[in-house]
């Protein structure tokens, strides 16, 4: 395989710096001109291949340092004056091509300085220049116990330029890989920091196949340089395939990441365990925008925008939903087959987010339970978002256990619990049930919200109009009149609008600006980020609660 761009010659990689410079063709024995000075110019474009070397050293020097490395202490005005004539003597001999760069190095060494050694590796790192070069001298650095903080710090600028330059160019990923592996082999590791640095550059170039096509080959060869692909257990910590969906989730491609890990793992390329939570969280992120479209999608029906869907239509509905929840459950299962009993908690929480958005409350409400079981005791807020959706949905078991001990908890938080059964109510429709929940309230001491009791009351009247029954209405006023709070003057349409159509709301806190990270242990790296704790606000949209277009799974 010929690799030119960061290199400047068609000279192919090898993980054997003898067998490189055997195969140098011998067009690259420059003509010597005694003229040419000394030029280290470093650029951040690749050279075409008319570029061609200065070919014996005179002692100018000019250089254009390297962005990101700190060269103000390396390379400074007075460096011409300064460099001595085993530095010229190097370069000379190492152009050359004819003896082995160690050799020239170990006969040299002790005229040559830190900084000058340094300079050697920013010169052959040009384009233009040998770069198999530059890779032998680090080499030799190494084997002599000479790579201080600096000269690491140098050889890694240079070698995430050369990668640049490769992935700005028409270059293929494996010659990617190829130059990663050749890093590794002369001790320049290149470690998940450099597989995520080439992912993200070839994302954020728009170059999307090419970042898949690079993963996959990592993957197909259990890891690259020194990294190495973990899995089960070790693979909760992060990996290419979670780095690469993650950037699809935060570009906004949630079905796309959520293929893209179930295609790998059913290629047999075995995703680690953390992309399947990932995924997971993109997939609630896509069931969320499907939940509010539907929403919407009502109101407009309702509003006489639109014509109701039909049969079609709402088939295809449905058969979007259970590809949702298919997949979510999918995911769920390798998470939980092939991680640790640690990460058991986040893979019930993503499920009871899934199925709260969803609507699905029966479900929500068991992954409500055996999230707590695996030890991550969900919020309250959790406990009252699928209390309001099973209400919603009159789930009579449902709501009964999950209001258990509401009698011993404090006046604040009993107060928060029932609203959201009473808004769960309302949202279903189930007025009786409502009233009868404001009741109790009223009862235990608990002043009701203004639209909470406006909306029962509105929701009376209809069932009035309906049936005729109006015991539970007066029943209400009265209790109300009992506590001085019968006073309702907010139109319907305000109170409708207030309550019944739009989704709970809650605080927003969301954000998706860096990937979560894993450090001490994998509760802990999902937790640290705001985007892994779920607010009701976005559990509380389902489409299952939205009327002639609801969706149940089983």
């Amino acid at each position: 395989m010929a690799l030119s761009a960061p290199i400047g010659s068609s000279l192919p990689f090898s993980s054997s710096s003898a067998l490189c410079r055997r195969r140098r063709p011998l067009l690259l024995l420059r003509q010597r001109d005694c003229n040419r000075p000394l030029s280290l110019r470093v650029s951040s474009s690749i050279s075409d291949s008319q570029n061609t070397n200065p070919n014996v050293v005179s002692k100018s020097l000019h250089v254009k340092p390297l962005e990101s490395v700190r060269f103000d202490r390396l390379l400074t005005s007075s460096t011409e004056e300064e460099m001595g004539e085993g530095f010229f003597e190097a370069i000379e001999e190492l152009e050359r091509m004819v003896r082995d760069p160690s050799d020239v190095l170990g006969e040299l060494v002790e005229r040559l300085s830190a900084r000058e050694l340094q300079l050697v590796l920013v010169y052959f790192a040009q384009e233009g220049r040998d770069s198999y070069c530059a890779l032998e001298v680090f080499d030799w650095l190494r084997k002599e116990n000479r790579v201080d903080a600096e000269t690491m710090e140098l050889m890694v600028s240079i070698a995430c330029g050369w990668i640049e330059r490769l992935i700005g160019g028409e270059h293929a990923p494996e010659d990617v890989m190829t130059l990663l592996n050749e890093m590794e082999c002369v001790g320049l590791d290149p470690g998940f920091s450099m597989v995520e640095k080439v992912v993200s550059l070839y994302w954020d170039r728009g170059k999307k196949d090419e970042a898949i096509a690079f993963v996959k080959d990592v993957l197909r060869r259990g890891g690259i340089g020194g990294y190495k692909i973990e899995e089960g257990h070790e693979g909760e910590s992060g990996g290419p395939v979670g780095y690469l969906v993650w950037k699809m989730m935060v570009d906004g491609d949630y079905l796309g990441a959520v293929k893209l890990v179930i295609e790998f793992k059913e290629n047999g390329l075995k995703p680690e365990v953390y992309s399947y939570l990932i995924a997971l969280t993109a997939l609630v992120k896509e069931q969320k925008e499907f939940s509010k479209a539907l929403r919407k999608l009502k109101v407009s029906i309702n509003a006489g925008l639109i014509n109701a869907l039909d049969a079609e239509n709402l088939g295809n509905v449905e058969k979007y939903q259970s590809a949702l929840i298919r997949n979510g459950i999918l995911l769920s299962d390798w998470a939980l087959q092939e991680g640790s009993s640690a990460i058991s908690g986040v893979v019930h929480e993503r499920l009871l987010a899934l199925y709260t958005c969803a609507g699905f409350g029966r479900e929500a409400e068991q992954q409500l339970w055996l999230m707590k079981l695996s030890g991550k005791e969900p919020d309250r807020e959790l406990y009252d978002a699928v209390l309001a959706i099973c209400a919603s949905q009159k789930e009579a078991g449902a709501v009964g256990r999950l209001l258990a001990g509401v009698e011993i908890m404090s006046t604040g938080l009993r107060k928060k619990t029932l609203s959201w059964l009473l808004r769960g109510y309302v949202k279903g429709g189930f007025y009786v049930d409502a009233s009868e929940t404001l009741i109790k309230m009223l009862n235990l001491g608990i002043s009701p919200e203004y639209l909470d009791r406006a909306a029962v009351l509105q929701g009376l009247r209809k069932n009035i109009q309906e049936s005729g029954n109006i015991e539970p209405y007066i029943k209400l006023c009265k209790h109300l009149s009992d506590k001085d709070l019968n006073r309702c003057s907010m139109s319907e349409n305000t109170v409708q609008t207030s309550l019944k159509d739009q989704p709970f709301a809650f605080p927003r806190k969301a954000s998706l600006r860096e990937p979560p990270r894993i450090h001490g242990g994998p509760i802990r790296k999902l937790g640290a980020s705001n985007d892994d704790k779920w607010d009701p606000d976005d559990l509380l949209c389902g489409s299952g609660v939205v009327g002639p277009i609801a969706v149940r799974h089983r």
